[in-house]
């Protein structure tokens, strides 16, 4: 496995030069920020890259290239002009020598957690979900700081999505996504970049929001809309772990031997029942995943995919962004690079 940690360049509270003390980190995955919609620059991009390779690190994974919202709902004014932009921006990366741009087509939100400081019995904090407080919240007033979406829209752009998605279907996402596959997959074919499609987090609807990347017979059919292995995944164990319907060993083993598998996000998720769930510490006996099978059924079928810790709790008085100190996200690398030179050495012996 090629173990990478995310590294945010402008805004990110580790310095990056203590990505390369982890052992077995070998690089990032990194991103410009740019308005969404906005095609990144190709001279940008290669000044990112020169700074990560300045530090003995490798840049060839982005994370992301945000989908626009016109594009999701399938805006017939606009969405071309948009997929003419994210067409422009893969062709910059592939120049770039970018391999893999791990995206979602997530209406609205990103990620979504009910809570980034939940209290764990260890003493450490962690990001949470409750279902029930989900049913009270009102996210066009209630102020929630879980995602991304806060900070690119603005009050009154929210209004608008909102009841822009509420004659949008699950149908109809589907359709706008294949729209989108069908226009992107060939200019990444040419450019030699993997589409790694990220589930929908959690991976069930909220808010009444039409969400489709969310369970064994969804990604079929993502995967399905356009055959290609430039069509693929970023399989992430948090994601699709909360929804207690997935086997995520399982789709593992099943996309790794497809060679569907671009990036790989390993958390573990301590599922509470009735939708709610913590995320944990990457060991294994601290949450419903089993981190050493994961790890195997990578080794087995995808041993070169491209992994990462995601999220990581907050210890030893470490401040900064929930998910993305350098802590815990330092002890989960370690903790898989572990199982997997121990599961390597078994299996020569």
């Amino acid at each position: 496995m090629r173990m990478l940690l995310r590294w945010y360049p402008s805004n990110d509270a580790v310095d990056i030069s203590y990505l390369r003390q982890i052992p077995g980190v070998v690089g990032i995955a990194g991103e410009l920020v740019k308005p969404v919609g906005s095609i990144w620059p190709l001279d940008e991009i290669m000044e990112l890259k020169t700074y990560v390779e300045k530090h003995n690190l490798t840049f060839e994974v982005v994370e992301s290239v945000k989908v626009h919202e016109d594009i999701k709902l399938g805006n017939k004014q606009t969405r071309d002009k948009y997929i003419q932009n994210y067409i422009q921006t893969i062709r910059n990366l592939g120049k770039a020598g970018i391999t893999v741009n791990c995206y979602d087509f997530m209406p609205i939100f990103d990620w979504f957690r009910t809570s980034t400081d939940y209290l764990l019995e260890d003493g450490s904090e962690a990001m949470a979900y409750d279902e029930e407080k989900i049913k009270k919240i009102d996210p066009l007033s209630d102020v929630i700081a879980m995602s991304d979406w806060e900070v690119i829209y603005s009050k009154t752009e929210l209004e608008y999505l909102f009841k822009a998605y509420r004659s949008i279907t699950v149908d109809d996402m589907w359709d706008n996504f294949y729209y989108f596959l069908q226009r992107i997959i060939p200019a990444a074919e040419d450019s030699g970049i993997k589409m790694a499609l990220h589930p929908d987090d959690p991976s069930w609807s909220i808010f009444g929001l039409p969400r489709i990347i969310t369970t064994e017979p969804n990604v079929d059919k993502a995967l399905e809309l356009y055959n290609s292995p430039y069509n693929s995944l970023t399989l992430c164990t948090g994601s699709l772990g909360c929804n207690e319907t997935n086997d995520v060993v399982s789709m593992i083993r099943k996309y790794g031997t497809q060679d569907r598998i671009a990036f790989a996000h390993i958390r573990n998720v301590r599922n509470l029942g009735g939708g709610s769930f913590v995320e944990s510490a990457h060991y294994s006996e601290s949450g419903s995943l089993d981190i050493v099978r994961i790890i195997e059924a990578y080794l087995d079928t995808q041993p070169n995919v491209y992994v990462r810790p995601d999220h990581g709790r907050r210890i030893w008085g470490e401040e900064g962004a929930a998910g993305y100190g350098l802590y815990d996200r330092a002890l989960g690398a370690m903790y898989m690079i572990g199982i997997e030179e121990t599961l390597v050495k078994t299996n020569k012996d």
